[in-house]
């Protein structure tokens, strides 16, 4: 089922579904997985330009080998900017922490104070795809079954995506956005 709330069609998936990520269990695979890099927004490609000697010190070698010979984004094979991928596999920003999960550079450098930008849009929401359309922009539920472990966490402890995901959806859509959500899943609970 659809919601609407301000421009936005939003996924009931998202009010139902449940999701804690658990990187002990997947090890970052989203980061390393799928059929391209994780999509950008053109200021995003800019930020992250400008941004990018800061970021530096915290990539693996191999990622700033291909950031420097490709640019930090390319356009994949429907059209949109994506990260740079490592071998057409992994996104050039991971490293890997000392326990072997893959972690994003972009984040540890925001974490450490050295670029104002935490990370890509796109990988903050996941597993919310937004899809922006003419008149509106859309909110799905991505299911992956890398994500198996995550929806078992979220089960557990009864934690909805969007209640995951409360800081970027926030951060991308506003804190009203986020409260309609919230009176949103009231109002479906209340149907059951």
């Amino acid at each position: 089922m659809l919601i609407e709330i301000e421009d936005k069609v939003v996924s009931t998936q998202i009010f139902e579904r449940k999701f804690v990520c658990d990187l002990n269990a997947c090890k970052g695979a989203c980061c390393i997985e799928g059929d391209s890099g994780a999509p950008l927004t053109f200021e995003e490609i800019s930020i992250l330009e400008d941004d990018l000697e800061s970021i530096k010190p915290y990539m693996r070698p191999e990622g700033v080998a291909a950031v420097e010979k490709t640019g930090v984004f390319y356009m994949d094979q429907e059209n949109d900017a994506v990260t740079t991928l490592i071998n057409e596999k992994e996104c050039a920003f991971v490293y890997l922490d000392d326990v072997g999960i893959t972690k994003c550079s972009i984040e540890q450098a925001y974490k450490d104070g050295k670029t104002e930008f935490k990370k890509p849009i796109s990988c903050h929401l996941y597993p919310i795809r937004v899809k922006e359309f003419q008149d509106f922009t859309a909110l799905n539920y991505s299911s992956w079954d890398i994500c198996s472990p995550a929806c078992a966490c979220g089960d557990e402890l009864n934690v909805p995506v969007y209640k995951f995901l409360k800081e970027p959806l926030i951060r991308a859509f506003g804190q009203v956005f986020f409260d309609e959500l919230l009176t949103v899943d009231s109002e479906l609970k209340n149907q059951k």
